[in-house]
């Protein structure tokens, strides 16, 4: 018999992120059904999973979109026949156009519905949209307090443009796909290196001293590291300056061992 035939309570929404307001749903089930969506995220895909200890249901937005409010509520039905309880935000929307939402759920489905009311930290909603705005805006301190955690991104190693190494100071260089980025600029990071967090200074946006090619480039801070390869994660811990032009690389090397001086303060 499959695990799901015996699950009574489940929430739905998409739990991008994880975050503060969604942990007020996750505590009241025994699993999430996850809206997916595929793009700029906070937590793409299967990684929302290692946020919870609760069993994670992927609907993917595709399939359902165009399923009318009763029919959903029909997919619920079959997909879980033991259910006994919804739990959903206030803002909770579905069917195909968006035309269900929590009260409608009430009407449409003989199960106990548990609409849970926004979450504010400090008076601050806790949204993924908000939280994805302070991203944006290199707020990243107000980001981290409404996540409940340290913000991350993973990407894989890829090779630079070489120039770090010779003129500049060493960096690892990701390619990331899917996760929001914060604004373009420096940030004092950590880096998972081998299962260890390495203190790190990290600069994400395009280079506009040299190649105006975009990067997310990470430099370990007092650690000589070899050569490294395959998936890296990236905290952002503290924001420390915009990306900006320096008319030689002697200005942007002065100005890099400036970032790493208010790095080593920020992380101490």
């Amino acid at each position: 018999m499959s695990f799901r035939n015996q699950i009574k309570r489940i929430a739905i929404g998409s739990f991008d992120g994880i975050h503060l307001g969604h942990q007020a749903l996750i505590d009241k089930v025994e699993a999430l059904v996850i809206i997916e969506r595929n793009s700029g995220y906070l937590t793409p895909g299967y990684k929302r999973s290692l946020f919870t200890s609760k069993v994670c249901c992927f609907y993917h937005f595709d399939k359902i979109k165009s399923l009318t409010p009763e029919a959903f509520v029909h997919k619920l039905e079959v997909d879980f026949p033991a259910l006994e309880m919804i739990v959903v935000g206030y803002d909770f929307h579905f069917g195909k156009n968006k035309a269900g939402n929590a009260q409608i759920l009430k009407t449409l489905c003989d199960k106990e519905i548990v609409i849970i009311d926004q979450v504010s930290l400090e008076e601050i909603p806790v949204h993924s949209r908000i939280i994805k705005a302070y991203l944006r805006e290199g707020k990243i301190e107000l980001a981290n307090k409404l996540l409940g955690r340290v913000y991350y991104i993973q990407g894989q190693v890829i090779q630079g443009q070489g120039l770090g190494k010779k003129e500049l100071v060493p960096t690892i260089n990701l390619n990331v796909k899917e996760y929001q980025l914060p604004l373009e600029g420096v940030y004092a990071t950590r880096t998972l290196i081998d299962g260890q967090w390495l203190n790190s200074v990290s600069f994400l946006g395009h280079r506009v001293t040299t190649d105006d090619s975009f990067a997310v480039e990470t430099h370990i801070l007092d650690h000589e590291i070899g050569e490294v390869s395959g998936e890296m994660t990236l905290e952002f811990i503290d924001f420390i300056r915009i990306n900006q032009k320096f008319d030689s690389l002697d200005a942007l090397k002065k100005q890099i061992h400036n970032d790493i001086g208010l790095a080593k303060k920020r992380l101490s």
